[in-house]
């Protein structure tokens, strides 16, 4: 199976907010429109994909008997 992507949060973050700036702008044609909207939902997705992963993780490292223990996620399920 292939590895997921690694997405750095924060600049998918910023990605997506200029891509809503400029669609919201009203500058774009329709092609460029649709085409930001989509790279725009990959971003959403990449960035729902990396918080649901630092939530799993925050779990692992709280669960234990009351310790903290971190556990590598299994990213290729």
């Amino acid at each position: 199976m292939p590895k997921a992507k690694i997405v750095n949060f924060e600049s998918s973050l910023t990605e997506l907010e200029k891509l809503v700036q400029s669609m919201e702008s009203g500058d774009l044609s329709l092609e460029d429109s649709l085409k930001a909207f989509e790279n725009g939902m990959q971003l959403s997705r990449d960035c729902q994909q990396s918080l649901a992963d630092a939530e799993q993780k925050v779990q692992l490292l709280m669960e234990k008997d009351g310790e903290i223990v971190s556990k590598t996620l299994d990213t290729d399920n």
